[in-house]
């Protein structure tokens, strides 16, 4: 059985992924870890944000040579700009914010996690329920295929519908065809379909 744990905070010094359940020999690389967090940051619609991110990652543990060990492996994303803008606000040491935000924002975990955990400040809840953490499950997904991948199987997604537009080709996309699937804005193997997504939103 697989397990996962992620840690850290949006704009914390990094976010932190351990997997445990994975068998040994399994090739590993931070390259191939970087080249899908590189993808996490395409798509329609992304903002200034995404684009700015740049993925500093460290294989930390359950690696060795590129092969997994079959004990935990471990890895952290760092955040870069951790150092120069944020040590001071998301610091673990003693102090307190210079920026508390109290007015949770609409559409998000704000209120019900201030609630659940009694604080009076949203940082505490938005900087694990952000967009960022993704990176941590990003990486989780990287090892689940790359452990399909040792018995042939090989994983490919593509969007089929947004909002009531839908794709309408039957043809089914393969691993050859994931260029052209990254390439698409809204990750659609349809392009015509893409075209009226992309309306739709």
């Amino acid at each position: 059985m697989l397990r996962y744990l992620t840690a850290g905070e949006s704009h914390g010094p990094g976010l932190v992924t351990i997997v445990e359940g994975l068998p040994s020999g399994m090739e590993v690389t931070a390259e191939g870890i970087g080249n899908e967090l590189a993808r996490r940051r395409l798509g329609y619609g992304r903002g200034r944000r995404m684009a700015l991110e740049r993925d500093e990652l460290e294989i930390m543990g359950g690696v060795r040579f590129t092969q997994t060990l079959g004990s935990p492996v471990a890895v952290i994303v760092r955040n870069t700009e951790w150092e120069q803008k944020w040590s001071e606000e998301m610091s673990a040491g003693p102090g307190q914010s210079r920026r508390p935000l109290t007015t949770p924002r609409p559409g998000h975990a704000d209120l019900a996690g201030m609630v659940k955990y009694d604080t009076k400040d949203a940082r505490d809840i938005l900087e694990r329920a952000s967009a960022r953490e993704t990176a941590a499950r990003t990486v989780v997904g990287y090892l689940a295929k790359q452990m399909l991948l040792g018995v042939g199987i090989e994983v490919v997604s593509h969007v089929v519908g947004i909002g009531e537009e839908m794709s309408t080709i039957d043809v089914l996309p393969t691993p050859s065809d994931l260029d052209t699937i990254d390439e698409s804005p809204v990750r659609a193997f349809d392009s015509e379909a893409e075209t009226r997504m992309i309306s739709a939103i």
